[in-house]
């Protein structure tokens, strides 16, 4: 690599939380001639976007993995964009965090500048991406799904290539014996796919997991479907999965394999030889796969330089290959680092991490952070990670006698969040010293802040839950249940 990478006309892939910050960013703190984003959905926000199915509209859809009634786990602070503060919510004390209509909002009101400006391109879906050869950048193919675009497709060449895509397009589902065949029958439903308890009143369910989706969707079902509602389990949960005990939701072991039953219902085989019969719905939290499957870059391994997908560097089959593969500092592809991503890794504050990591990309493609010049340079920063996870993941196998958290892998934060993002900010604040107060502090005391969310997040559980109760009591004495 003779030189450092410099793009001039640069591509964001995706509208969600990293792709509007990564935006702003590259827009407003890089130094570049053409920026601009587009998404395949019709409004920007990604996850925090529920749109309503129109059956009329002939597009594809994308739905969003959030469901009516979400509420963030996440404090107004560390949804706050720098720059641009998040209202505080118009709830109450007793419940602080963010709604999914109050997260959409500031996400909608942060790009509405972009939008105005035309950097935002709506209803348009990447195809396909493809390196071109000797880093003469990126060919970029799109299908215009407007109202006007029919569906047409098109291609430009760009410079650099910012995929800010995220987690939650591929589900991950547990290789349980027998859960094929649930799927297909539609008796098992990946968590993606929740959409409210409703039309499961009465009936029996089992669900898969104890992350936020699994636990909210077994709080959910507690009142509603039959009881008790299964919740099968590995382990105890990571202590930032907060949910209150409930007599009504019965932890079993993990499932050793799924049966129907002739009544098209479903028995489960528990891993301690118990059975659970008549079964009505499995739910699936086991988590996602990141796949930007439209992604098509050099074979490093190939002397033609042929293309091939860049996940094919890896197996989704152990937790340390599921990852973005080759990447320095989770950011930058080391064998064209005129391709980078914004985030490919899990974390507690995915919207601050998105902005510092954004600056930081904004200021290397401009030349003033320094970074590796060679392949073999940036590679090293995925080989020290992998080691580093490997030798975490034993000692706490270790300490406490089982398997390590699926959690616990290269493509989450985790304990290293603070460390990772003040790495960052220490570069950021060397090249630009302006930036300091503009962007979070990171540090030991961050830290402490942010775990206090989780107590907080317990107590405004209760308070919901207090609330629900109240609501229901009034309703059977004046006679309405």
């Amino acid at each position: 690599m003779d030189a450092p990478t410099r793009p001039r006309h640069i591509l964001v892939i995706g509208g969600g939380v990293c792709g509007l910050v990564t935006l702003r960013n590259l827009v407003e703190r890089g130094l570049f001639d053409k920026v601009e984003l587009v998404e395949r959905r019709d409004d920007v926000g990604g996850v925090w976007y529920l749109d309503e199915h129109n059956a009329s509209e002939k597009k594809p859809r994308w739905p969003s993995p959030a469901y009516p009634g979400l509420i963030g786990n996440v404090l107004p602070e560390f949804l706050s964009f720098s720059g641009a503060p998040f209202p505080q919510p118009p709830s109450t004390p007793q419940q602080p965090f963010p709604t999914l209509r109050e997260t959409h909002d500031y996400l909608r009101t942060f790009a509405s500048r972009y939008l105005e400006q035309g950097k935002i391109h709506l209803n348009t879906e990447v195809v396909r991406v493809e390196e071109l050869q000797d880093g003469k950048g990126w060919n970029v193919t799109t299908r215009d799904w407007s109202a006007d675009g029919k569906g047409q497709i098109s291609s430009q060449v760009w410079d650099g290539v910012v995929i800010c895509t995220g987690w939650y397009d591929d589900p991950l589902w547990p290789g349980t014996e027998g859960m094929d065949i649930l799927k297909e029958k539609g008796l098992a439903l990946h968590a993606k796919w929740y959409r409210g308890p409703q039309k499961y009143a009465g009936k029996r369910a089992l669900i898969i997991g104890n992350g936020n989706s699994s636990n909210d969707i077994a709080a959910h079902l507690a009142p509603l479907a039959q009881n008790p509602v299964y919740r099968s389990i590995r382990r105890p949960a990571l202590r930032h999965f907060v949910s209150l005990p409930d007599s009504r939701i019965q932890d079993v072991v993990p499932v050793k394999r799924f049966t129907l039953q002739g009544d098209g219902k479903i028995t489960a085989e528990l891993q301690d030889d118990t059975t659970i019969q008549d079964i009505d719905v499995v739910f699936v939290g086991s988590g996602y796969f990141p796949n930007p499957s439209f992604l098509y870059v050099r074979d490093p391994n190939s002397s033609t330089g042929s293309l091939a997908p860049l996940m094919s560097q890896v197996s989704r089959d152990a937790p340390q290959s599921r990852r973005i593969p080759s990447l320095h500092r989770h950011i930058l592809y080391a064998y064209n680092p005129s391709l980078a991503f914004i985030g490919s890794v899990m974390c507690f504050t995915p919207f601050t991490i998105a902005d510092v990591s954004s600056t930081w990309l904004a200021l290397a493609w401009t030349n003033e952070v320094a970074y590796p010049s060679t392949p073999e340079e940036l590679l090293q920063f995925e080989k020290d990670r992998i080691v580093d996870v490997e030798k975490r993941r034993g000692i706490e196998a270790q300490e406490t006698g089982r398997q390590a958290s699926s959690l616990f892998t290269y493509s989450a934060l985790g304990t290293s969040e603070e460390d990772y993002a003040a790495g960052l900010k220490r570069e950021i604040v060397a090249a630009r010293p302006e930036l300091k107060d503009s962007l979070p502090e990171w540090s030991d005391e961050r830290r402490t802040w942010r775990q206090s969310m989780y107590p907080v997040k317990y107590q405004s559980l209760q308070w919901l839950k207090t609330q629900r109760e109240r609501i229901v009591d009034k309703s059977v004495v004046n006679g309405n249940v």
